[in-house]
């Protein structure tokens, strides 16, 4: 057992090894194809829509202030300011959007820091700027001027032309853009007058309505489609919602949507949520908002994510002290690792912005073709709808959201699962596969060391899909079982 043991420790370091050597070489050509992929779109932008669009790789505030906004960075933290029914807000932004270091930078930053240190050795130096993770961050005034300046767009800048050159223009992309009010696209089935009470869906990363349409809606039970009327939403970004240029997909922006297509219009009072994997962040941000008329809590694969220290899956991201949230977080789900391949995908989506939007170029402006070759590969026998939610969204959208809702709230997710538990009085329940291979099973066992009222059902044979698709009829049943009990 003594041999067997340390053989097995020995392939285990050689494995991490080639894994670690590997990731370097590989890693260290994508930083430079990234490098070279802005200048590759730069020209494309100018030529094609003769002006230049800034990226986060080489205009930190650019990017964000060419939309209209105005980037505001203090001690550490990132926010937007903009100006909202004649009042300035402030959203707060994951500066994982414009620091993001690579082998390129750190070369940079070493041979600066080697060049200041012989320039300004023996010489005290005064500064009113801060430099926090050798990134120089301005610090903004939020004062008349500002206002002024956010009144007039950013002295009458015009948004981009809709959809992008690089975007799907077809029908099914781009039927947002024909309608004079920007709302979500949203699905409603069910009881028309005297619900017992209302269900909102809210789907996952990369996905639509079409996610609970397809699947659940249409294995409801008569009695529940007469007491409870169902949303099921697309996000901003995402399916036939819209897909704005100038928008950054905050977590704000994701809320209000919701608020302004389904709450608000819909005079929505008592609601149940249901949400899946990415979902999960924004049914606990509603939650919290609206403490008093949330029914009850149905989460679907919540994120979380494995601490070596503790040996264990967390609920949130536990950011060890001196450690930025934001860079944490992105440094946690995006490793930058060649394997496990979750982890080069994730990574390739997260540090890469131009790579990530070739992929979209690639993959989302073509979806037509690619779905037409899925159906004649597999002789038409799949549901294409998982398909249709994947493809149908914008580089733009998927790149700020993954960043700004994901990395983004990682400092307050703790916050909302303590609301969550000490404020709430809801039912939570939590379903899971067991064979879900992007989040294991032990991230809902985690959310409910938070939240110990919380029910964890774990669903064998089941992933991160299936765990809805497949049993349908099933998870219905279950769903109606939840609803009727709050009822009471």
């Amino acid at each position: 057992m003594g041999v067997i043991g340390t053989t097995r420790s020995a392939l285990t370091v050689t494995g991490r090894v080639i894994n670690e050597v590997m990731s370097f070489m590989v890693f260290s050509v994508l930083d430079l194809l990234d490098i070279l992929l802005c200048f590759v779109y730069k020209v494309a932008d100018f030529l094609i829509e003769a002006e230049w669009k800034p990226c986060y790789c080489s205009s930190a505030k650019g990017a964000i202030t060419s939309s209209g906004k105005i980037l505001v960075s203090e001690q550490g933290e990132s926010k937007i300011v903009c100006l909202c029914s004649s009042k300035v807000q402030l959203e707060d932004i994951s500066d994982t959007l414009f620091t993001r270091p690579s082998l390129v930078s750190e070369i940079s930053k070493s041979t600066m820091k080697e060049f200041k240190r012989l320039k300004l050795e023996g010489t005290m130096i005064r500064s009113c700027g801060k430099v926090k993770n050798d990134t120089v961050r301005s610090t903004f005034t939020i004062n008349s001027t500002i206002v002024e300046m956010l009144q007039g767009k950013i002295g009458g800048q015009r948004s981009h032309p809709i959809p992008r050159w690089s975007d799907c223009d077809c029908k099914t992309c781009t039927s947002w853009s024909s309608s004079c009010k920007e709302t979500l696209y949203v699905r409603s089935e069910g009881a028309t007058d005297k619900a017992k009470a209302d269900v909102l869906f809210i789907h996952g990363f990369i996905s639509s309505s079409a996610f609970w349409t397809e699947t659940l809606f249409p294995n409801f039970s008569n009695a529940a489609k007469s007491s409870y009327r169902l949303f099921a939403v697309d996000l901003l970004g995402f399916g036939r919602s819209p897909k704005p240029t100038d928008s950054l997909y905050t977590l704000r922006e994701h809320v209000e949507m919701i608020e302004s297509s389904v709450i608000e219009p819909y005079k929505v009072k008592s609601f149940h949520i249901v949400a899946h994997s990415l979902g999960c962040i924004l049914a606990l941000a509603l939650a919290v908002k609206y403490p008093g008329s949330v029914k009850s809590l149905t989460l679907l694969a919540p994120r979380g994510v494995y601490e070596p220290v503790h040996k264990k899956w967390q609920p949130y991201f536990p950011v060890p002290k001196g450690e930025q949230a934001t860079q944490y977080v992105m440094r946690r789900i995006a490793p930058r690792r060649v394997w496990p391949l979750i982890a080069f995908g994730a990574s390739i989506a997260c540090w890469y912005e131009h790579i990530s939007r070739t992929v979209c170029l690639l993959i989302c402006k073509n979806h037509q073709l690619w779905e037409f070759l899925t159906k004649l590969v597999t002789r038409n026998r799949i549901r294409t709808f998982l398909l249709d939610g994947f493809f149908c969204h914008t580089h733009n959208a998927a790149w700020h959201t993954l960043h700004n809702i994901i990395c983004g709230t990682a400092g307050k997710l703790d916050e909302y699962l303590d609301t969550v538990r000490d404020e709430l009085k809801c039912d939570v329940t939590i379903f899971h596969g067991r064979d879900d291979e992007l989040l294991p099973v032990e991230c809902s066992y985690a959310v409910q060391t938070r939240i110990p009222r919380a029910r964890v059902k774990v669903i064998e044979k089941k992933d991160h899909i299936t765990i809805i698709v497949g049993r349908q009829r099933t998870f219905a049943r279950e769903l109606e079982a939840i609803w009727k009990k709050t009822s009471k």
